[in-house]
């Protein structure tokens, strides 16, 4: 559920990035790529409606080169893409030159293909004429998938072997009572059966490292962001003036400057909106983030976390942060096996109402919170996002997106303290209901709201008015 790689879109950037890399893999194992001739891409639905604002076609290019978008340099983004479209030449794997011409071998059609609405084919023509093909669907969180589910089976055989089958929030709840042990330490013996220890933490570290280097870096760029919408990035000006006259020099000093500032009630709302805002301003430029679960919706969790550690407790640590992303993640997965994570099925609620049910839940572990106390927190929060639409205007993730990643934190906080001082055994909705009822509100939305920029802000604004 927690993935590092490059903005703006998890489901139009990343998705399409490892979609391209896993077609050339496909080419390579059935002994096509040393015969290659020539490539195409078709983009379909919503990825060809905001595929140009989401950088589908650049994220294409970049998949296609072989680059992981996980340890590419950012900074070489627009030198190599400015190499293909100059050479009109792309190297296929970092290693086969062919003709490509990005405005005729990139192809935006409007269609929706049956599968999913974020589809695309690749196409490749052999030098005896041979013409393959494959069709690759991104579901939201950078996850691909097939159709036919090829991967399917080995996934279903791994997941197997976890001791605690876990498909619906009242089975994990069950499983918590049974072995008397929280939501984050269930979590955590079904990921040892895939991995060590030490590569559990490793990975946290990681994917913590990017969150946290993501939020320094929105607080320390100002300027404006790309795309055409000319919107001032925030978090520069809202965090100088925070921080006050406080010193540091990378990340950790950082977190330590925050805590020794005088923070009033009222800057405690700025410091998380902060957090949030410059997470997805680095996100909207094509920036490295962690999917969370989406990348329009990566401010939330990491803006929560750092709440929890520079306003909640002064002294949390890393194992305060893999408690967090433990449940965080097992909450974001319950909503992908129940519902989805991907705006263009489901619209905004299921990116920032997905991520803040993800903090709520997690925040309220940390602060103390009981296995059932942990799923009110989600389903409060999610509840509060239900509807929730997705029009971004120009098909950028910038307007209302960046905003609605600080609100969906402030709301995972409020959520969080509901949920401490109220009784799950008085709840009305319990949270595999609101996720059936995410998934009913998802279905019943027309499409137009639904990552089109069809429909709401996106008509209603346009790009010359911003």
């Amino acid at each position: 559920m927690l993935k590092i790689g490059v903005g703006p879109s998890s489901s139009h950037t990343l998705g399409p990035w490892r979609a391209a890399g896993r077609w050339i893999e496909e080419l390579k194992t059935k002994g096509h790529f040393a015969h290659i001739a020539e490539v195409s891409v078709d983009l379909y639905g919503s990825l060809s409606l905001t595929g140009k604002g989401h950088a589908t076609d650049i994220a294409v290019m970049l998949g296609l080169c072989g680059f992981d978008p996980v340890t590419f340099p950012i900074e070489n983004i627009d030198k190599d893409v400015a190499h293909i479209t100059s050479k009109s030449v792309i190297k296929l794997n970092n290693e086969l030159d062919v003709p490509f011409i990005p405005k005729e071998h990139i192809k935006f059609n409007r269609k929706f293909l049956e599968f999913h609405p974020n589809g695309m084919i690749f196409r490749a023509t052999l030098r005896d004429g041979k013409k393959v093909t494959a069709t690759y669907y991104s579901i939201g969180g950078g996850f691909v998938v097939q159709q036919e589910r090829k991967r399917a089976k080995q996934k279903l055989e791994k997941f197997a072997q976890f001791p605690f089958q876990i498909e619906k929030a009242t089975e994990l709840l069950i499983h918590c009572d049974t072995e008397g042990k929280s939501i984050s330490e269930i979590v955590l013996e079904n990921e040892r059966s895939l991995r060590s220890d030490e590569e559990i933490d490793a990975k946290l570290n990681a994917i913590w490292a990017v969150m946290l280097d993501s939020m320094f870096v929105g607080c320390h760029t100002e300027g404006k962001l790309p795309g055409g919408l000319n919107v001032q990035r925030r978090a520069f000006d809202m965090h100088k003036n925070l921080i006050g006259d406080a010193t540091y020099s990378n990340p950790q000093e950082w977190i330590e400057a925050i805590r020794g500032t005088e923070v009033k009630f009222r800057q405690i709302l700025k410091w998380v909106s902060c957090f949030a805002l410059a997470v997805n301003e680095v996100n909207a430029s094509l920036g490295r983030v962690v999917t969370a679960p989406t990348n329009g919706s990566a401010g939330v969790i990491p803006a929560v976390m750092m709440y929890y550690m520079v306003i909640e407790n002064h002294d949390a640590n890393f194992k305060d942060v893999k408690q967090f992303m433990l449940v965080a993640g097992e909450i974001g997965s319950l909503f992908k096996k129940g519902a989805t994570i991907s705006a263009a099925m489901g619209g905004c609620q299921a990116e920032i109402g997905v991520s803040s049910a993800m903090a709520a839940g997690a925040l309220a572990e940390l602060m103390g919170g009981t296995p059932a106390q942990v799923q009110m927190a989600s389903e409060i929060a999610m509840e509060h996002h239900l509807g929730l639409t997705c029009d971004p205007i120009g098909g950028l993730v910038q307007i209302p997106c960046i905003e609605r990643n600080a609100m969906g934190a402030i709301k995972a906080i409020n959520a969080c303290e509901m949920a401490l001082d109220g009784d799950p055994s008085h709840a009305k909705v319990p949270l595999d209901k609101v996720i059936a009822t995410m998934w009913e509100t998802a279905k019943d939305m027309t499409s137009k709201y639904k990552e089109t920029s069809e429909g709401g802000l996106a008509v209603q604004v346009n790009i010359s008015d911003c």
